[in-house]
């Protein structure tokens, strides 16, 4: 008896190890079945959810970039920034970006789109969705990219209504990663360093996220449409041609005499930097390296038997152990605590350059009243706009201070000291004029700095609403009806901003 209750322990022992390994194996099997299935999905079809039907985990790991949901005003934090972008939307409303998903919901509602009425309305072009969805590649592929690039922004409402997805990075017959703007590649080519039809796999885990997380400009272009007619479009452009460094873009724009917009105080004709992430990250230490933007961003994870690169695109320190500690020694506390101590250093240089910088536009405009003369004027809003230039340059990419912290630092470094040129010409000139006491008048909160600078906030924000209740809605009732639209993009979506 005792003998054969002890070979029933044994038997039980050996097979539940056994049963446990079958069912493991069976449910990898699944697994890779759905993995090796011929997926049917139609040549840059925006909708996520239908290539998530392949690629399930791929999927729902894009989808938890929704949990980046908070709203942060940033020109609530930094006051400086309405000085240094007046006469700019930027000096309406900046909030820090979110997670993908919200990547459409955020452009369409900052007030910075304006509130367009209808086709022909509104501040911005069409260029303004360049980076925010995939029906953007859709529908260049359909009717060129001339087309897309006239007009205002509100003409193609009704026809980019899904967040940045799938077919924004893959191919979908083979799913290999594909660049779907072509200005990258044309960009790649001006500069030279890295010919795009060169470019390796693990650079094109960069390279897809370059094509958005970049410096541009829109470049007015004519061309005549199918009906003969004459058109002016405003192509999206990398600034290339001379290099990658601020120095290098900076002498692009002042060779081709362009600006963004006119200073509404100082009157200098100014810069704009977008995101110059690519630009910045390739001078770090990482890129020297070998490493790409997936490496870090969207990192391997494993479930079960099956392995796969998550999507849900966002800081690599909220997954410290899969990123960064699988190169970099210690614990999670003391890299915290390096990656702080960076970040610190970025903003106190920073702080320092949009105070200087916010300074020199209040006193040039000061100068401007008095009577000064463009003549001598011209110096201090070249150093102006120079500085200003390199400020936004360094601080516009995300996490610039992390991927190339000495380069920040430089370009930070150089931007004071062109603000602080700026200031001393200036004061030479108000000494001319009897003002050389002169002092800037207080720009401390967001709301002291748009009273200053004469910003109708309250009347941005009902005509913006007055937009969001009617036009924006309609714009999705457009989508569904051309079959375009996934309703699973906007699922569980508030309206969230800094003015609501």
């Amino acid at each position: 008896m005792k003998k054969s209750w002890l070979v029933t322990l044994v038997s039980v022992v050996i097979m539940a190890p056994m049963l446990l390994l079958a069912v493991s194996i069976k449910d990898n099997k699944a697994d890779q079945q759905t993995i090796n299935a011929v997926p049917d999905i139609k040549k840059l079809d925006p909708r996520s959810s239908e290539w998530g039907r392949y690629f399930p985990r791929q999927y729902d790991s894009y989808m938890k970039t929704r949990k980046s949901d908070e709203i942060k005003d940033v020109l609530k934090e930094e006051p400086a920034l309405v000085v240094l972008w007046a006469g700019y939307g930027f000096s309406k409303d900046y909030n820090a970006p979110r997670g993908h998903f919200y990547a459409l919901e955020d452009n369409i509602n900052t007030l910075r789109t304006g509130a367009p009425v209808d086709a022909k309305t509104g501040p911005m072009p069409t260029a303004c969705w360049t980076c925010k969805s995939p029906d953007v590649p859709r529908y260049i592929d359909k009717n060129g990219e001339l087309d897309y690039y006239t007009g205002k922004w509100a003409r193609l409402g009704g026809e980019i209504v899904n967040p940045i997805g799938c077919a924004d990075c893959h191919d979908n017959k083979t799913m290999k990663l594909t660049v779907t703007r072509d200005y990258l590649p044309r960009g790649l080519d001006a500069e030279g360093t890295l010919k795009f039809a060169e470019a390796s796999h693990q650079e094109m885990r960069t390279l897809v996220c370059a094509q958005c997380h970049a410096e541009y400009y829109f470049k007015k272009t004519e061309w005549t449409d199918k009906q003969g007619d004459k058109q002016v479009a405003a192509v999206v452009t990398f600034p290339w041609d001379n290099g990658l460094a601020a120095e290098d873009m900076e002498e692009y724009y002042d060779q081709r005499g362009f600006s963004d917009w006119t200073h509404q105080l100082s009157k200098t004709p100014m810069l704009k930097a977008q995101h110059p992430g690519y630009e910045m990250f390739v001078t770090g230490v990482h890129a020297k390296n070998g490493l790409s933007c997936a490496d870090c961003h969207m990192p391997y994870v494993r479930e079960g038997g099956v392995k796969y690169s998550s999507h849900k695109v966002g800081s690599p320190l909220e997954n410290i152990a899969d990123t960064c500690l699988n190169c970099h020694q210690g614990t999670e506390k003391e890299f915290r605590e390096t990656v702080a101590r960076k970040l610190e250093r970025k903003n106190e240089l920073s702080r320092a350059a949009m105070g200087v910088l916010a300074k020199a536009h209040l006193e040039a405009a000061k100068a401007w009243e008095l009577g000064a003369t463009e003549e001598e004027m011209k110096g201090a809003l070249q150093d102006i706009r120079h500085g200003q230039w390199r400020w936004d340059f360094a601080i516009a990419s995300h996490g610039s201070f992390f991927h190339a912290p000495e380069e920040t630092l430089r370009v930070l470094g150089g931007a004071i000291n062109k603000g602080q040129e700026a200031r001393l010409k200036l004061r030479t000139v108000l000494a001319k004029y009897k003002a050389a006491d002169y002092q800037a008048p207080d720009f401390s909160t967001k709301e002291k700095a748009q009273e200053l600078i004469g910003l109708p906030f309250g009347k941005l924000v009902e005509e913006k609403k007055v937009f969001l209740d009617g036009l924006k809605s309609r714009w999705f009732e457009e989508g569904k009806a051309k079959g375009i639209y996934d309703p699973k993009s906007r699922e569980g979506m508030q309206l969230k901003t800094s003015y609501n």
